[in-house]
């Protein structure tokens, strides 16, 4: 961990002092994003009874999150190569720390939903951003080791999230999933504000407004229609129906846009580097098979094997437990052989995984499904982190907010899409059986994730040829 903070001859980034503070701020702030979104989720029953609303209106205190994070996402990427990563991250910093005081302090539904919504913004401007500040913050020969460490927080947390969850929920009130982020929030805005450089020349074209519309357009109807479609009720589809329609008409308008504006809000030079794409591409695959995974798991452990929904929560966690054990390990690699290969040899281990969960037998022991987790959460940490440099790495400074926003997008789309497909798969073939739950679904899905993930291996293969190129050229 000290190497981490010792600097070298010709490191480029802040010296070891502030590149710690800015490391331990960024961890925080990550910390409290994972904490917020997996609590909340084991609190929205509770939060419903507590507020008197149905549980249609209750998981808006959940998606109200998602979607405006989501919908922000590419827009505070863009404000932050414009003007620095300072601004965007403190302000961000600062709205999420606050309206999670105004979430505790919600009396109504739609003033939560209103906090919800407000906090999903700060935690865009955020999460948007984090990897491009511990990319220009710590030199380029330890990129894939802070990487690395990012992800084992990401991780731990996600492990630990639903037990300080539950038992916050046993001993004190939902309230109380929202206040805890008031203390860590103000020492991250402390060491953020004392450490973080500004940009010395702020960008001076003008903001692209009309393509901040259209990116907030065509990202919110993409959820929306993917939440539609999981719906039982032929209104359902219809709504599914006119939200993908939105969503591929704004695609559409935006791309024509970025092509011909002059400083449009994602430059789409980036995307003319083949291993970048192709890391991009690679990411959101997995991402795919990992949301199907999570969404078609609990259904096959409760629906079908009749575990508890604690059972089947402690059954998840040797997946985190992987990720745990290897990402800091592939992260460090990452700097010392190639990225690329070491993210292909992690997704071959995941799709085993899958695999191996995809083959379950109809009444398997709990030591072979936490086995069969393990492999994946093996594989996906091994895969993550090196990818994540590599998508950080192939594009220069200048441009490493878009590459943030970038790997941030895709991590939560591929995570909704996946879940839409199971929603989708569930809906369809439970009504065409007549039934309320059909256990042939939660297999194909299962089947689909591999699937995907088979595809995240060929494009993986694909920029391995790019760098053997790369390599070849220099030689």
């Amino acid at each position: 961990m000290n190497t981490l903070f010792l600097n070298q001859p010709g490191d480029e980034g802040l010296p070891g002092q502030a590149r710690a503070r800015v490391m331990i701020a960024v961890m925080i702030t990550t910390l409290m994003g994972v904490f917020d979104g997996t609590m909340i989720n084991i609190a929205l029953p509770s939060m419903a009874q507590a507020l008197r609303v149905p549980a249609s209106i209750a998981v808006w205190f959940a998606n109200g999150y998602l979607l405006s994070a989501a919908m922000t996402l590419l827009i505070f990427a863009s404000l932050a190569a414009r003007y620095g990563t300072r601004p965007i991250f403190l302000a961000g910093l600062a709205t999420f720390t606050l309206t999670s005081l105004g979430c505790a302090l919600a009396t109504t539904p739609e003033m939560l939903i209103g906090m919800r919504i407000l906090q999903g913004i700060g935690g865009a401007a955020t999460l948007s951003i984090a990897p491009a500040i511990l990319r220009s913050v710590f030199p380029g020969r330890l990129l894939g080791r802070v990487l690395g460490l990012h992800a084992l927080l990401i991780a731990s947390s996600t492990a630990i999230a639903p037990v300080l969850g539950g038992t916050i929920l046993d001993t004190l009130s939902w309230q109380w999933l929202f206040a805890i982020n008031m203390l860590p929030g103000t020492l991250a805005l402390v060491l953020a504000g004392k450490a973080l450089p500004g940009k010395s020349t702020p960008g001076s074209a003008a903001f692209d407004t009309f393509g901040a519309l259209l990116s907030a357009t065509l990202l919110g109807s993409t959820i929306m229609a993917a939440n539609s479609l999981s719906g039982h009720q032929t209104a359902s589809h219809i709504e599914a129906v006119s939200w993908g329609f939105l969503a591929l008409i704004s695609t559409v308008a935006f791309i024509w846009h970025i092509r011909r504006a002059r400083m449009p809000l994602l430059p789409p030079v980036i995307f003319k580097n083949g291993r970048f794409t192709l890391a991009a591409l690679t990411s959101l695959a997995s991402f795919v098979s990992q949301g199907i995974t999570f969404v078609a798991l609990p259904f096959l452990f409760q629906s079908v094997y009749g575990y508890s929904p604690v059972v089947s929560a402690l059954l998840f966690v040797p997946w985190p437990i992987g990720i745990v054990l290897i990402a800091p390990h592939a992260g460090r690699w990452a700097d010392t052989f190639s990225a690329p290969l070491i993210s292909t040899l992690g997704l071959a281990i995941f799709v085993v995984g899958l695999f191996l969960l995809a083959m379950l037998p109809a009444t398997p022991a709990m030591w072979d499904i936490c086995l069969r987790s393990l492999v994946c959460g093996i594989g996906f940490g091994c895969f993550q982190s090196p990818n994540n440099r590599e998508m950080l790495a192939n594009v220069s400074r200048e441009y490493a907010s878009y590459a943030s926003g970038i790997l941030s997008i895709a991590r939560t789309f591929g995570q909704c899409l996946g879940a839409a497909v199971v929603g989708i798969l569930l809906s369809v073939m439970s009504t065409a059986n007549g039934q309320t739950f059909n256990e042939q679904a939660v297999h194909i899905a299962l089947w689909i994730a591999v699937a995907a993930s088979v595809a995240s291996v060929l494009f993986s293969l694909s920029r391995l040829r790019k760098a053997q190129a790369a390599v070849n050229d220099l030689n």
